[in-house]
């Protein structure tokens, strides 16, 4: 049998004999447990640096996978647009989000990224349901942001693009899974490849200081592995098989799990302010009624 058959074999039968759920769940730990990680190499590598390492391990890893020059050779124009507009997604939303991680609160950023889904669906959608969630997520931003309006906009202003492309991220993500697993991962692992196209000039230089450290390069690898690879694998693996609506519902559990892994790794204890302020954002995630994107 050839081996892409066997690959899209492999992931096709991975996303039906696994839950959807179970995939969404290693994804949401994965998805703030390698930025946790990153944001412990900043003063090493730089804000920069760590963004580059982690779309540059990611595409490496998936280039065999996923031979992202057939996928962007087979694809059409409006195929290719898809691949060039997820894979500059990825490379501005990673390394916004970075940037908005060197100055905020893990579980801030996390709860802003919400803010645009739900926004969206109450654009799409206008219901009182929706504007409800609206006006709970909204508040629970508020109680999070507390004084950081004054203090530091310019962390404000990384966190609010990074949000902006998250809900660009699950729309574009959702259209590349449209046809099953397999074709979904084969166009992530070509829209990575055009993410570090457009990351080599930018992020390059600063990561350029981890090549005299094994020890760093490692560990620059192992960021870009666990918050690239698993998750956004597991992603589509889950965004396959789930509808729209249901992957909008379990979004409610990532700014809680986003507050438990800062608290762990990175010793970001969330006070009873943060607390509320969470558990508005992920009841507004929870009533909100997610829009046809």
């Amino acid at each position: 049998m050839p081996t892409d058959i066997v690959r899209a074999t492999g992931f096709s039968r991975a996303a039906e004999t696994v839950p959807a759920q179970a995939w969404f769940g290693v994804s949401a730990v994965f998805h703030y447990l390698g930025p946790s990680f990153a944001v412990l190499l900043f003063p090493a590598i730089g804000v920069l640096g760590v963004a580059w390492f982690r779309v540059a391990s990611a595409a490496l890893v998936f280039a065999p996978l996923t031979r992202p020059w057939r996928t962007i050779r087979k694809a059409n124009g409006r195929g290719r647009l898809l691949l060039i507009g997820l894979g500059a997604c990825l490379a501005v939303m990673n390394t916004s989000f970075y940037l908005a991680l060197d100055r905020l609160p893990m579980s801030l950023v996390a709860a802003m990224e919400f803010v645009g889904t739900i926004g969206v669906a109450a654009y799409g959608l206008r219901t009182a349901r929706n504007a409800c969630a609206l006006a709970l997520a909204i508040a629970g931003v508020f109680v999070l942001i507390d004084v950081k309006w004054a203090t530091d906009p310019h962390g404000l202003f990384w966190a609010a693009l990074n949000a902006a492309l998250f809900v660009c991220y699950i729309v574009l993500g959702h259209r590349a899974a449209e046809d099953g697993a397999s074709g979904g991962v084969e166009r992530l692992g070509a829209a990575m490849a055009i993410a570090f196209a457009i990351l080599m000039p930018i992020g390059f230089i600063e990561a350029a200081r981890a090549f005299r450290s094994f020890t760093l390069v490692a560990a620059g690898i192992g960021v870009g592995i666990c918050s690239s690879v698993v998750p956004y694998v597991c992603d589509q693996l889950a965004m396959s098989r789930l509808p729209r609506a249901s992957f909008a519902l379990l979004l409610a559990l990532l700014p809680a799990t986003a507050t438990v892994i800062a608290a762990i790794v990175l010793a970001q204890v969330p006070t009873l302010r943060d607390l509320l302020g969470i558990a508005l954002v992920m009841a507004g995630i929870v009533v909100h009624r997610p829009a046809r994107l």
